[in-house]
Parts: C-alpha cells; sequence; structure tokens
C-alpha cells in the first residue's frame, strides 16, 4: 500500500494531466515508458517511480481526451476503448520488462580461440591400480570368503563345488573377495570368476595387472595400456559360465 504523500502526488499527476491538452500528455507519457526502458536494467531502483507515473498518468490522459470530446456515448466508448488498450500496452511493457530483469545481462559469447583450446570430454583422471597378490595352490589354499580352493590335476575347486578345469595351480583374489583370477594353462590367458554374479569369462590373450574400483585391469601384450574388464569384454572373451 503506497503511502500518502505519494499517493497524494499521483493524484495530483492525474489532475495535472486532465486539466492539460492530450496532444501535450501523450508526449509526456511515451516520454516516461521510454524512460522506463531506457532504465530497465541500470535504474532498476526508480521503476516504481516510473510505473507509477505511467499508471496515473493516463487515467488523466483519458479525463483529457474524454474533456475534448464531450460526454456522449461516442466519446465514452471511444475513451473506453482507449482506456483497454492503454492498460494493456502497460501490462505487455511490465511483464517483458520483469521477465528480462530476471533473465539477467547476457554473457558475452567466448570467442572462436577460446573454443578451440578448450578441453573436449571429461577431465583425464589418475587410475592407481592395486597389483594383484598371486597364490601359490600347492594342495589347498584358504579362501577369504569361506573353505579352503583345492587343487585337483589341471583344475582348481571351489568351496561350494565349482570347479575351474585347464588353468594352472596358482590364484588372485581382488581386495573384495568377488573376484577370482586364475591363468590358464599354459600362459594363454586368464580365468575370471565373478563369484558375486556367478559369471565365469575365459579370456584368451589377457593377464591381470591389477584390481581398480572393484573391477579387474587387464593388459595385452607389454606395451598396451591395461583396461577395465568391460572393456575388455567388448574386445575379446572366449566363452562365460
Amino acid at each position: 500500500m503506497p503511502r500518502w504523500p505519494a499517493l497524494l502526488l499521483a493524484i495530483a499527476w492525474m489532475l495535472l494531466l486532465a486539466l492539460l491538452p492530450w496532444w501535450i500528455d501523450l508526449p509526456l507519457l511515451l516520454a516516461l515508458a521510454a524512460a522506463r526502458l531506457a532504465h530497465a536494467e541500470h535504474a532498476f531502483a526508480r521503476a516504481h517511480d516510473l510505473r507509477r507515473a505511467l499508471r496515473w498518468g493516463l487515467p488523466g490522459l483519458l479525463l483529457s481526451l474524454l474533456r475534448m470530446l464531450g460526454s456522449d456515448p461516442r466519446a465514452w466508448v471511444l475513451v473506453l476503448l482507449a482506456a483497454l488498450a492503454g492498460f494493456s500496452l502497460l501490462m505487455l511493457l511490465e511483464g517483458w520488462l520483469v521477465r528480462g530483469h530476471r533473465r539477467g545481462p547476457a554473457q558475452p559469447s567466448p570467442e572462436w580461440s577460446e573454443l578451440a583450446m578448450a578441453p573436449v570430454g571429461p577431465a583425464p583422471a589418475i587410475i592407481e591400480l592395486q597389483p594383484p597378490d598371486w597364490h601359490d595352490v600347492d594342495d589347498r589354499l584358504a579362501d577369504p570368503r569361506g573353505g579352503e580352493l583345492r587343487r585337483d590335476g589341471h583344475a582348481l575347486v571351489l568351496a561350494d563345488g565349482t570347479r575351474l578345469d585347464g588353468v594352472a595351480p596358482r590364484c588372485c583374489f581382488d581386495p573384495d573377495a568377488r573376484w577370482l583370477a586364475v591363468p590358464l594353462a599354459p600362459r594363454r590367458g586368464l580365468l575370471l570368476l565373478d563369484r558375486r554374479r556367478g559369471r565365469l569369462h575365459r579370456l584368451r590373450g589377457w593377464q591381470l595387472c591389477g584390481w581398480h574400483a572393484g573391477l579387474p585391469w587387464l593388459q595385452r601384450g607389454g606395451d598396451r595400456a591395461p583396461l577395465a574388464l568391460p572393456h575388455v569384454l567388448g574386445h575379446d572373451e572366449d566363452g562365460t559360465g
């Protein structure tokens, strides 16, 4: 609710425009609208005063127009149409300015040289592999998940009865004991058992480099970068159980 001095000043402004000729009132209101547009961003503190001057000045313009046309029904119809058009324009102007103020000033577009030198893709991450800890299975070996691994010729038998054939008598567990890695005999690849999902992978030509983020990382050839198991499975997999 406006304060009384501001309300009295607005009423005085309306009466002043009502007494002046309409061809003086209209340029004054247009100048106020232009000032409202010009000060929409960097002088937003004065926006309330300009908005009030337009809202109270428009009735003064309409009264001045009615005074010139007379008080016959035709004059009233013209004034009401002018009032409808005028207040609609004021509402459109305020709505447009409020939306522009919320969005804020447009950010400058980066130069083409900045775009050309900007990095593409995700930021590089340093991956530190935990090296595998191999254990020879001479006869029996304790399983971190309980029970023992038992050697049976060229096979390893787990405590739950799972039999791994065609493997060397050595194995490696990941830190969480989810994965069991066993070299294929004779040195022609790797067998990986995902004991959480019960999946078996026989990977020919791959060797275990280490563990990271709960996954085995493998390498084929000494001059190639290690790959996580999902990438390896996209290259080469020989049988799953």
